[in-house]
């Protein structure tokens, strides 16, 4: 079974049901039982160290309660571990059993997508149709306490453990907005969030597809494939694919989306671990010839994990045209380890690369075309986004007090792709979908 990416398995978009990334771009977790130590003078030393500390510690503190060697241990695997990275974790029996509900999406959330930044709870993404989205959480906005509590060197799990919970309770969530320097206190109530990934299907004036994919879940491959034949079958011959906001989910969703447009065994994305061999390939499947059409790709600094696997992809073999703002780095994989006492342990592995061999953690894929939106522009058209139901721009105005603004990213997608097809007729070039 696959490992689990950091962005994917903990994707804290807190939904329920799916992905819980860093991520965590949320694959099966590989467990296996460890918990020997393997025969290494430097790990033998370091051990040896380790318990002539513990020894004395618990010989000589004043407190005996307190000097337990097992709880020592246990604060010392959780500190060494933590040490590593924000998505490496020592996990008690309870944690790790949390972890495993995680999995199996018994829970409740409020659709955001986290990460840990220097200490720092960072939303990256609202997702659409979410508690989160609808209360207005921003890509930026750092949670600063969950119902009173501040975070103190908060963790994955933490964070996670306090905003999910049981269906239709409610959460108070202290944020700070860097962008207007104010805190903002908003109380959601936890659901069950299922939603369609493939959303705002549609053919725009000069036979240009646009779709935008919101996550990669288990579904996210069907839907992709039927509104790309949608868009085909109205007359599409070029594409823009909107992953903005997108803040990942499934590796072997990602893949099976960016697979119509690679030739059979094609390399996609590839993930590397420490040691050379350690390299595991994600390639196209299926027979045929490869989709080709122009196309352009819309991201931002809350396009994560799965997203940029896709964007990177894409970008790396001249098949897409990136447009937008950087994307957010997120791309490791953490494998979970089932140790005794029914106990764990989450560690990164690897990382994942373009099929290049670019880098995509802490790096992310910048565009080729760049174009920054403010933060209110950027909020606003979240909301225009997500309301795109509401087609009257009087009756947007007066519902959400701002009248309907231009998405200048798309615009520039759609200027990129209109030069295209320019090009193409000047000379004489077939440009259409096959």
């Amino acid at each position: 079974m696959h490992t689990v990416a950091d962005m994917h398995k903990r994707i804290l978009t807190i939904v329920a049901g799916t992905m819980i990334g860093a991520a965590l771009t949320l694959l099966a977790g590989r467990l296996s039982l460890v918990w020997s130590l393997f025969p290494n003078r430097d790990v033998d030393r370091a051990t040896s160290y380790y318990a002539s500390v513990l020894k004395l510690v618990h010989e000589n503190y004043f407190d005996e309660k307190k000097a337990d060697p097992e709880q020592l241990t246990r604060a010392a695997l959780q500190g060494m571990v933590a040490s590593l990275d924000p998505h490496s974790e020592f996990l008690n029996a309870a944690d790790y059993d949390d972890l495993e509900n995680e999995m199996d999406g018994d829970f409740g959330g409020i659709g955001v997508e986290i990460d840990i930044v220097k200490g720092k709870v960072i939303v990256i993404a609202p997702i659409a149709g979410t508690p989160g989205a609808r209360a207005g959480i921003m890509h930026g906005d750092q949670i600063v306490s969950v119902d009173g509590q501040p975070f103190d060197q908060p963790t994955m799990d933490q964070v996670v453990g306090r905003l999910r919970g049981k269906l239709k309770t409610k959460v108070r969530v202290s944020l700070f907005r860097a962008s207007t320097q104010k805190k903002i206190d908003v109380t959601l109530t936890r659901e069950a969030i299922t939603m369609d990934s493939v959303r705002s299907v549609r053919l725009l004036p000069g036979g240009i597809g646009y779709l935008q994919v919101t996550e990669f879940s288990d579904n996210t491959a069907d839907e992709f494939d039927k509104a790309l034949d949608k868009l085909l079958h109205d007359g599409a011959t070029s594409l823009i694919i909107d992953l903005r906001d997108n803040p990942g989910g499934l590796l072997d969703a990602a893949v099976a989306v960016a697979n119509p447009f690679f030739k059979k065994d094609e390399l996609i994305v590839y993930t590397q671990g420490r040691q050379p061999d350690d390299r595991e390939e994600y390639r196209a499947e299926g027979d045929g010839d490869p989709l080709t059409l122009p196309m352009a790709v819309l991201v931002n600094a809350g396009s994560a994990s799965a997203a940029e696997i896709v964007t990177g992809a894409l970008k790396d073999t001249n098949r897409a045209v990136i447009v937008g703002e950087r994307s957010f780095g997120k791309g490791s994989v953490q494998s979970i380890f089932k140790l005794k006492n029914g106990e764990g342990l989450r560690l990164t592995t690897a990382h994942y690369y373009t099929p290049s061999g670019v880098p995509i953690h802490e790096h992310g894929v910048s565009p080729q075309v760049e174009v920054v939106l403010s933060a209110d522009e950027d909020e606003k058209i979240r909301l225009q986004d997500e309301r795109d139901d509401i087609t009257d721009p009087k009756e947007f105005a007066e519902r959400f007090g701002f009248a309907p603004i231009e998405d200048r990213q798309l615009q520039a997608a759609i200027d990129v792709l209109r030069g295209v097809q320019a090009f193409a007729a000047n000379s004489g070039s077939d440009l259409s979908a096959k």
